[in-house]
């Protein structure tokens, strides 16, 4: 059967695909081209999108031959599940395949922020030598905040405790007794608030709703710490961005590490861009050799799977 990948995909995945029979056009740009990709779509028997291919209304009607939609990565923002489930297309994502390095990321920033060698070594490299400007702080005892209790949050906690960090989390879709809490030992709060007002740094790790866009704004910029972090690895648009701006250059909070942006690529002259202590990357933090491997793999594999009658535990709608 014929497969379009729109973006881009590990190529053991895409050899996968082909050593069980399937044709594959491949453009990772693809997603960029939209009037190109609309004139291509009727002829596919399944497509494989990751973040940048909206999937909408107008996408849907010309998939008319599409039999199932695979998504390398696990964010949904961009498809019309509804649109999709009418027209009993399955969304097939890749569950939990790039948990760890979202996690890892998360460590890596928070690290940065305790112990910021890359501008040590630019200074250095400078002539500079200066010990006391670049003392930094241990993880140890500073409490993490995790907003979304779900498989990525239990990984970022597991890792946090090992470095003697206090875990708390809110996510009202968690009860006391699952896993994430007592397996994991975070410590559930009862309100985002007090979550807000006691931790050092807080990730997010939630899905881009319209309950959670701009979930973290102004008001709640107020409630955190001075030295407090925020960081972003989940969606663009949970985080009101000119909020953030004012609220470090007002020194309300320490600074964030954003991942992901609500318009992506960055856009020109960004406001974000300007504030040295808002650390930036290019939605990276899924993305590491080992898991763009079993992400390609994971979707080739559940998207064959479909294609010949089966049924994908990875299926979203």
């Amino acid at each position: 059967m014929k497969i379009l990948v729109t973006e881009l995909m590990w190529e053991d995945g895409i050899e996968e695909l082909k050593k069980r029979g399937h044709s594959v056009d491949y453009d990772m740009v693809l997603s960029r081209k939209r009037r190109e990709l609309l004139s291509l779509l009727p002829e596919y028997d399944a497509l494989i999108v990751r973040n940048e291919t909206k999937v909408d209304t107008e996408f849907l009607e010309l998939a008319g031959k599409t039999q199932v939609i695979g998504r390398l990565g696990v964010g949904l923002d961009n498809i019309d599940l509804q649109g999709a489930k009418e027209r009993n297309i399955p969304i097939i994502s890749a569950r939990n395949a790039n948990a760890t390095s979202v996690a890892e990321y998360v460590m890596a920033a928070m690290l940065d922020a305790s112990r910021p060698l890359s501008e040590a070594d630019a200074d250095v490299r400078q002539e500079n030598w200066d010990r006391k400007f670049f003392t930094g702080y241990e993880l140890n005892n500073r409490t993490l905040g995790l907003i979304g209790m779900g498989e990525i949050a239990h990984r970022v906690a597991k890792r946090a405790k090992a470095f003697g960090m206090k875990v708390v989390g809110f996510d009202p879709f968690v009860a006391p007794f699952d896993h994430v809490v007592q397996e994991t030992g975070i410590h559930q709060m009862e309100k985002l608030e007090d979550l807000l007002k006691e931790s050092d740094f807080i990730s997010l790790h939630v899905p881009l709703t319209k309950a959670t866009k701009h979930l973290i704004n102004r008001d709640n910029f107020s409630l955190m710490k001075q030295h407090a972090y925020v960081i972003n690895s989940a969606r663009g648009g949970l985080i009101h961005e000119q909020d953030l701006v004012e609220a470090v250059e007002a020194n309300q909070i320490a600074g964030a590490y954003l991942d992901v942006l609500e318009k992506e690529p960055i856009e020109k002259d960004s406001p974000l861009a300007q504030v040295r202590s808002i650390r930036l990357s290019p939605h990276i933090a899924g993305l590491t050799i080992e898991a763009q491997s079993r992400t390609a793999m994971l979707i080739a594999e559940e998207v064959d799977r479909v294609l010949n009658d089966g049924q994908s535990l990875c299926r979203v709608n």
